[in-house]
C-alpha cells in the first residue's frame, strides 16, 4: 500500500531544495530558474517514529525498519498553467496521481533568488496555484459531463450518480471554491475518487522561511498559518536551506546543530508527520529478534487488510492475530511480560486496528 504526498508551488520558492533534503539525494536539480524539474522525482522518505526504538530494543531486534511515504517533486506551476502555459498540463496530471499535496510557499525575502510573480506574498502564491488546479478540474468535469448524459439516456445508473456528483463538484468550482469541501454521501465516496480532481486532495502548506526564522516562523508564515486555520488545512514552518544543510551532517551531528539554530527536531519530521496525518495513516508494528517493522494502514482498517499489507496471502487466509498495544508491550517488557500480564488479545476480521498495535497474525 504506497501514498503518495506531491511538493507542489510556484517556482523558485524551494521544492525541489526541500525534495532534496527529503530523500537526502541529489536527484532533484536545484537551481535559480523557472522549470528546473522536468519529469516527477520520486523519493521513499521513513516516517519518524521513536516507538521503532524502544520496540526494538526490548524485543533485541537484529534490524529497524521505518514505514515511508513516497515525495514526489512535481515542476512549478504559473499563473495560466491549466491553459499550457510554462510547462502545463503535463505536469498536472503527475498532480492527479498523488494522494495528498504539499504546497511549499515561499515565506522569506531575497535579492538573489527571482520570484515569478515579481514579489513575497505567499497567500496569493497559494491563491493562483489553487486558481489553476479549480480551473483544470473545472475543464475536466465539463468533457467528462458530456459523456455521461449519453450514457445516462442509456439507463446506466452509475452514470446517472457521477453527473449528479459532476454538477455539485462545478457548482462548487465555479463559485472559486476547492472540490475538497464539497460533502459526499458514503455511497458515493468511490465514484467521487474516480473523477480524479486535484482539489479535492488534502493539502498541507509548507512555509519555507529564512534560516532566522525557522524556529519561530514570520509574518508571512503566520498569514499562511491563519488561512490554513480558516481551511481546515495544516500549515508547517521549515527553512529548506537549514534542512538541505542537516541532511549533509553526519547523524551524530544533526542535534547539536539543531539545537544551536533553537530547533528540537527537522522541519522534515514534522513535514513527514503532517503528511502522514493528512492522509489519515497510523502505524502497527511486527516485533521480533530478527526485526522490527512498522506498517502503514489507513485509520479504521479492520485486521484481515492490516495484514494484506505484509502479504497478500495473510489476508486471504487471516485467521486472527495477536495483539499488544504499544504501551502494554513497553510496561511488561515484551511478548513474554505482556502474555503473563493477560493483556495479550487474540482479534478476529472484525477487529479495528489501533495506532501502535504490535500484531502478529495467524492465517491458514
Amino acid at each position: 500500500m504506497g501514498f503518495k504526498c506531491g511538493i507542489v508551488g510556484l517556482p523558485n520558492v524551494g521544492k525541489s531544495t526541500l525534495f532534496n533534503a527529503l530523500t537526502e539525494s541529489a536527484l532533484a536539480q536545484a537551481a535559480n530558474y523557472p522549470f528546473c524539474t522536468i519529469e516527477p522525482n520520486l523519493g521513499q522518505v521513513p516516517v519518524p517514529d521513536a516507538r521503532l526504538e524502544v520496540l526494538a530494543r526490548l524485543a533485541k531486534s537484529k534490524d529497524i525498519i521505518p514505514t515511508q511515504l513516497a515525495f514526489v517533486d512535481i515542476a512549478g506551476l504559473v499563473r495560466g498553467a491549466s491553459k499550457g502555459e510554462g510547462l502545463g498540463n503535463k505536469f498536472l496530471s503527475h498532480i492527479r496521481e498523488v494522494d495528498a499535496i504539499v504546497h511549499v510557499l515561499r515565506c522569506f525575502e531575497s535579492g538573489d533568488i527571482v520570484h515569478v510573480e515579481g514579489k513575497v506574498d505567499p497567500v496569493a502564491d497559494a491563491s493562483t496555484v489553487e486558481t489553476e488546479l479549480m480551473l483544470a478540474d473545472l475543464e475536466s468535469l465539463e468533457r467528462r459531463r458530456d459523456g455521461l448524459q449519453k450514457r445516462m439516456r442509456g439507463g446506466d445508473k452509475d452514470a446517472t450518480l457521477q453527473y449528479g456528483l459532476c454538477e455539485r463538484v462545478i457548482a462548487v468550482l465555479a463559485a472559486g471554491k476547492p472540490a475538497r469541501i464539497v460533502e459526499v454521501a458514503e455511497d458515493e465516496k468511490k465514484a467521487f475518487r474516480e473523477l480524479q480532481l486535484m482539489t479535492s486532495k488534502p493539502v498541507l502548506y509548507a512555509c519555507n522561511v529564512d534560516e532566522r526564522s525557522a524556529a519561530t516562523g514570520n509574518d508571512h508564515s503566520r498569514r499562511v498559518a491563519e488561512k490554513a486555520a480558516a481551511e481546515g488545512a495544516v500549515a508547517v514552518v521549515i527553512s529548506a536551506a537549514i534542512e538541505s544543510e542537516v541532511a549533509q551532517l553526519p547523524a551524530e551531528e544533526r542535534a547539536t546543530f539543531l539545537e544551536d539554530l533553537g530547533l528540537r527536531e527537522t522541519g522534515l519530521a514534522r513535514v513527514v508527520r503532517a503528511g502522514y496525518d493528512l492522509l489519515h495513516l497510523i502505524t502497527y508494528f511486527t516485533v521480533g529478534p530478527k526485526e522490527t517493522h512498522a506498517w502503514t494502514i489507513v485509520r479504521g482498517t479492520k485486521g484481515p487488510k492490516a495484514a494484506g499489507v505484509i502479504h497478500t496471502d495473510f489476508e486471504k487466509g487471516y485467521i486472527r492475530a495477536e495483539t499488544i498495544a504499544y504501551d502494554d508491550y513497553v510496561e511488561y517488557g515484551g511478548e513474554a511480560g505482556a502474555r503473563e500480564a493477560g493483556v495479550l488479545r487474540m482479534e478476529g476480521k472484525d477487529y479495528v486496528v489501533a495506532d501502535g498495535d504490535v500484531m502478529h497474525f495467524h492465517f491458514a
